[in-house]
């Protein structure tokens, strides 16, 4: 999908500014390390867009250096934060942009939950499963393999006429 990432070739999916109040307000509702919000923001747009690592912790810094966010002690490797008074404050400000942003994220994973073909994946992977387990043994019978491909003919016969 070429919303991942970075939203496609030479496009952000969000730009800076944007990307800094969507991390400080996930950050506002409890304290985050980086991964944490990437896996958040995948989440939120049902899996239609996930920043990269390395756009996620430079904002983290840059937060940071901007006393919006504080380490947040914690337990484990992860450096997690927390929003500072001034970050809340800075939300606060940005109150109705901030809104607007997550109404934008909430639209994109909407948007991608209707036109991803979930069920229609979901399905193929089971094929492939079944065809892995049941076709691909060394000793499998002629018969079997062309009773099979019988039923995939059929079934793209069937499709081709939907």
């Amino acid at each position: 999908m070429g919303e991942r990432g970075q939203g496609g070739r030479g496009r952000r999916m969000f730009g800076g500014d944007e990307l800094r109040l969507i991390l400080l307000k996930l950050i506002e509702e409890a304290p985050r390390h980086g991964y944490d919000l990437i896996r958040e923001i995948e989440a939120r747009s049902n899996g239609a867009y996930a920043p990269s690592p390395g756009v996620v912790y430079p904002t983290l810094t840059m937060l940071d250096d901007m006393d919006l966010i504080a380490e947040h002690k914690s337990e484990g490797a992860k450096k997690q934060f927390a929003i500072t008074e001034a970050g809340t404050a800075h939300l606060a400000e940005n109150a109705a942009e901030v809104a607007a942003l997550f109404e934008r994220l909430a639209e994109l994973g909407e948007r991608h939950a209707r036109t991803s073909g979930g069920p229609v994946r979901r399905a193929m992977h089971n094929l492939k499963t079944v065809l892995a387990a049941s076709v691909f043994d060394e000793e499998v019978d002629p018969e079997r393999l062309h009773a099979i491909a019988e039923i995939l003919d059929e079934a793209a016969r069937k499709i081709e006429r939907l």
